[in-house]
């Protein structure tokens, strides 16, 4: 499950915004906005795309985090 609050902190920490977000990932902002809510998936080359632009090394946690109850 996707945790968009560790997303979200993840780019303030940087001082990345969506629309770098989404540019780096070759998408829309409207479809990124998508893709934060679980209307749609995020592939995995915008994963890729997302962990250059910010540093990340593994972001199991932020796409793949477990669901909460």
């Amino acid at each position: 499950m996707f945790d968009e609050k560790k997303f979200r902190a993840a780019l303030i920490l940087r001082g990345i915004s969506l629309t770098d977000v989404a540019k780096s990932m070759g998408i829309n902002i409207a479809t990124l906005y998508r893709k934060m809510s679980g209307d749609s998936d995020f592939y995995r080359s915008e994963i890729q795309k997302f962990c250059e632009l910010t540093g990340i090394e593994n972001p199991s946690d932020i796409f793949f985090a477990d669901e909460l109850t």
